[in-house]
């Protein structure tokens, strides 16, 4: 008698659960310990759209890091259909789809504002790449702030890059180091500390917020903030067959609500981010935590401009003969038109 109440219990549990959530999303978000999504994930995916949806839609929330799983197998997953959604660092990716490299070039956006403008120039592009290669489609594109330079070595400008062992944050970046003549080296977001410390690499390509919250400040001495990584787009996208199954209702409403309620927020504090992290980094400014002592290196126009006519010139053309002649024209008819800048084909 026991059983058979125990089992009509458990039955009406899951059936009143089905009568309020109409889908149920299984989520794989970015790296738990950073502010992208502690701030912003978090919050969006565990509260605001289960209430937006009025409980039609509920949640269950992870990360690849707490998952054990890496950057690069996130958007592989997504497509093989394990979880519902995922958000991930788009150059994790690119291993998979070149083209996707075009999403995050240095150097261009040198604000919030202006990244938001290339980011969105990309946009389509970028949701192709996913239809086509993850079996997913695009939800939102957030960032992390500028990509950059954490050194445990002397450094004065530019030009000191020249012969040391750099960690890149995506392989564009990678590619702009070597022009440099620095020594591009692939490692994760999570062995960088180590990697600085043993002086496996001199230096490593971050955003400062994330650099600040990973302790990097605890095994490098410079801090110049050049954005030669880019703003590190992160991508969040659905399943394409979880995409189709869902309501027309269900999905008007997950769409509006990234745009609002992940993807904006994350945009609107991207600029004064970068001015806060720079000042918790070297204790120079307003800063809301615990302040440190990295030295500041100056980043001259010469630099930037040095910097900004090698990415030009070389990386990305070397980019559009890896991805593909139609890429860089689709590239130069979106990004390129709203930025400004044209790739040179062949």
């Amino acid at each position: 008698m026991k059983i058979g109440t125990g089992l009509l219990a458990l039955s009406l549990t899951v059936a009143s659960a089905a009568a309020v959530a109409d889908d149920e999303l299984a989520i794989v978000g970015s790296w738990s310990g950073l502010p992208l999504h502690k701030q912003y994930e978090a919050p969006f995916w565990n509260d605001k759209l289960p209430e937006a949806s009025g409980g039609r839609i509920s949640t269950s929330l992870t990360t690849h890091d707490q998952m054990g799983i890496k950057g690069s197998d996130v958007f592989r997953m997504l497509g093989d259909g394990v979880f519902d959604v995922g958000m991930t660092v788009a150059d994790y990716a690119v291993s998979d789809a070149p083209a996707l490299e075009g999403l995050d070039v240095p150097l261009i956006a040198t604000d919030a504002a202006s990244a938001m403008k290339m980011v969105q120039a990309a946009r389509p592009l970028v949701d192709d790449i996913y239809k086509d290669v993850f079996n997913a489609k695009v939800l939102g594109i957030a960032p992390y702030p500028p990509q950059v330079v954490f050194c445990n070595a002397e450094i004065n400008g530019l030009a000191d890059l020249e012969g040391k062992k750099i960690r890149a944050s995506g392989r564009m970046t990678a590619k702009l180091l070597e022009a440099l003549g620095a020594e591009g080296v692939t490692i994760g977001f999570g062995e960088v500390p180590g990697a600085l410390q043993r002086g496996v690499v001199d230096c490593a390509v971050t955003g400062a917020g994330s650099g600040y919250s990973a302790g990097w400040w605890e095994v490098s001495t410079h801090l110049m903030p050049i954005p030669l990584g880019g703003w590190d787009p992160v991508v969040t996208a659905i399943n394409l067959d979880k995409w189709n199954a869902m309501s027309a209702d269900d999905q008007a409403l997950l769409e509006k609500e990234v745009a609002s309620g992940l993807e904006q927020p994350a945009w609107e504090t991207a600029q004064n981010a970068l001015a806060t992290d720079i000042a918790c980094l070297t204790g120079e400014g307003d800063c809301p935590g615990e302040k440190r002592s990295m030295k500041l290196v100056t980043v001259s126009d010469a630099d930037i401009a040095k910097a900004r006519e090698i990415l030009i010139s070389k990386v990305l053309p070397d980019w559009s003969e890896r991805a593909g002649k139609d890429w860089g024209e689709r590239w130069n008819d979106t990004v390129g038109k709203a930025t400004g800048v044209a790739i040179k084909l062949q």
